[in-house]
């Protein structure tokens, strides 16, 4: 498990690029047959890149419960996974969970004997999670591509028509602090989040996907008047500390998931950045 220690704004403006990647950025979150897993202070995070290819994973296998103090991991955490490859399997100690390809699963508090199994030997099942501090047991549910609250943004004449699926959202069902959900850029466009904003009640991680090769998104972050950028290839993770702008162009369209957690779970509460005053 690599552990992800917080920064300061002051501190990270005189990062270089390489401070900036080391700091934010995971370049590889899926490992055949390995869970890969970072642990971050911002807001206490965990996300994980679970790649059963040949083999059932067990998370106990690949988690250090004293790193948490805790008898196991989901003794006062939560998790929302998204499936990006083909069928899973997610077994638990009370139930057994059936994921199709970008399906979504809420296990809620106080789950255990959590393992990941891929049911197409020619697709293994890519599952990408997100567990955040709980303090009520909420229900375990599958919420299916269809389930999903979509939400369609932005325009072809500002190259940022896109369409959010909001899985794991207060529209959608209860959780203690956990957002999650599946961004897609439209043919032709390749901005998100511009004009962009932070919220200091919430960081934010994404995931990016869908970036062909040969293809970049340039993941910009910082304070709105120290703007940086992360140049993102598929399949890497950015996390987004609460005082930082997190705003994405790529040479082509693409996908992301995102997850939030913090103070609240309101969608839209958003510190918009004047375009005018950005640098």
């Amino acid at each position: 498990m690599h552990i992800n220690y917080n920064s300061n704004p002051v501190d990270a403006k005189t990062y270089d690029t390489t401070r900036l990647r080391d700091e934010f950025l995971t370049e590889e979150m899926f490992k055949d047959n390995e869970i890969v897993t970072v642990y971050s202070h911002i807001d206490r995070i965990v996300v994980m890149g679970v790649s059963p290819k040949n083999n059932n994973l067990v998370l106990d296998d690949f988690i250090n419960n004293k790193d948490f103090g805790t008898d196991f991991f989901l003794q006062r955490r939560e998790l929302g996974m998204i499936n990006l490859g083909g069928k899973a399997e997610i077994t638990t100690k009370e139930k057994v969970y059936t994921l199709q390809h970008k399906d979504a699963l809420y296990l809620g508090q106080g789950n255990e004997d959590i393992v990941f199994k891929s049911l197409e030997s020619g697709s293994p099942a890519l599952l990408y999670c997100i567990s955040a501090p709980s303090h009520h047991i909420h229900p375990s549910r599958i919420i299916r591509l269809e389930d999903a609250k979509v939400v369609d943004l932005g325009d072809q004449s500002n190259a940022n028509a896109r369409c959010i699926n909001q899985y794991i959202h207060p529209d959608v069902l209860p959780t203690s602090q956990l957002s999650m959900g599946l961004t897609s850029l439209k043919a032709g466009s390749v901005w998100n989040t511009m004009p962009p904003h932070t919220h200091e009640r919430r960081m934010e991680a994404y995931f990016y996907f869908d970036i062909k090769p040969q293809q970049v998104v340039f993941h910009f972050m910082g304070q709105p008047q120290e703007t940086r950028h992360i140049v993102v290839r598929n399949h890497q993770m950015v996390l987004s500390p609460s005082w930082s702008i997190h705003s994405g162009c790529g040479t082509q369209n693409y996908s992301f998931i995102w997850g939030m957690l913090g103070e609240n779970l309101t969608f839209d509460d958003m510190d918009f950045v004047d375009m005018n005053k950005i640098r």
